[in-house]
């Protein structure tokens, strides 16, 4: 997949495109539904399919106030989309000027004028344009005008709730981590790096990796069934692991701390301060609470590890033979 950092970047070459546009935070369901409609279509057209998006997300420039937490952050959100099979991924730097464009600016000068559109496919709340005046219905009288077509869709819904980005973000924050893995078509993970601990692991007797401060979404304080995969590529090793998102109150020197126990020894490589993480929340096993000593901690990190364990045998068990 090819990624533009600006609208000069899209080539002059491309005759036509069919579009999605929105932030595409999470990539989830609703969003790969649209997207599986836009290749489709090029395919059809024998266009480019392209998705377009912005940074920083809208919402922290205008009302940084109310910035929400990202499902993904942009390094993330592009690997996903480049896993839809896109042609290219267009980040538009979303700018104070950027967002003074009326409606009819964005759909002339943008969609017509850089990127060609044949046809556009959006979500039924889509909007654009200067304090977000457009939505749906303007943007297909301005495709009529201007001469490219405009589909529209409804919310995509999993188990009768309507998939957005803002009800994943409300389900992650709750640990409700079945639900939002429906939603997103897969488990809510991040992307980080190890950072140093403070010897907690080494204390409880189990093998510990810290991941690096990150300001984005994590799920709500406690415990949780995990996979940690280390490095890139497919051949990344991926663990096992019963994750800690909290404070660890046991001890009052912790802080804030992502942390995962593995329950497959150490890890197969060194690890440097560098070497990428992807970890994946799976179930939520419970909340994070202070226990009276070190050796109680010890007992229930046992008792999670077991439920784990139990939970990673059944996984494998339902897979049916080939």
């Amino acid at each position: 997949m090819q990624i533009f950092r600006s609208i000069s970047e899209l080539p002059k070459t491309w005759p036509h495109t069919v579009a999605a546009i929105g932030n595409f935070d999470g990539v989830h369901r609703g969003h790969q539904e649209i997207i599986a409609r836009v290749l489709e279509r090029a395919r059809d057209l024998k266009a480019r399919a392209i998705a377009v998006t912005f940074d920083p997300h809208p919402v922290a420039l205008l009302y940084p106030e109310r910035t929400p937490k990202l499902i993904t952050p942009m390094p993330h959100r592009l690997r996903l989309l480049e896993r839809t099979g896109l042609d290219a991924t267009l980040v538009i730097p979303f700018t104070r000027e950027f967002s003074m464009q009326s409606a009819r600016e964005f759909a002339k000068h943008v969609l017509c004028g850089s990127l060609r559109v044949a046809e556009v496919y959006e979500g039924d709340t889509f909007r654009f344009g200067h304090d977000a005046a457009a939505g749906i219905e303007d943007l297909k009288k301005l495709g009529a005008e201007l001469g490219f077509g405009v589909v529209s869709h409804g919310a995509f819904r999993v188990r009768g709730v309507a998939i957005s980005s803002s009800e994943v973000r409300r389900r992650i924050a709750a640990g409700q981590m079945g639900l939002a893995r429906a939603m997103l078509g897969r488990a809510f993970s991040i992307l980080s790096t190890p950072a140093s601990g403070r010897g907690m692991g080494a204390r409880l007797s189990a093998p510990t990796i810290n991941l690096a401060l990150y300001s984005e979404l994590l799920p709500a304080n406690g415990v949780y069934i995990s996979q940690l995969r280390i490095g890139d590529g497919a051949g990344a090793p991926l663990l096992h692991a019963v994750s800690n998102v909290g404070v660890r109150p046991t001890f009052s020197e912790a802080g804030f701390a992502v942390e995962s126990h593995l329950l497959d020894g150490p890890p197969p490589m060194e690890l440097t301060e560098t070497t990428p993480l992807e970890l994946s929340f799976l179930h939520r096993l419970r909340d994070e609470r202070r226990f009276p000593s070190a050796d109680a901690l010890k007992a229930q990190i046992r008792r999670d590890v077991e439920q784990a364990l139990l939970y990673f045998r059944r996984r494998v068990e339902a897979v049916p033979a080939p």
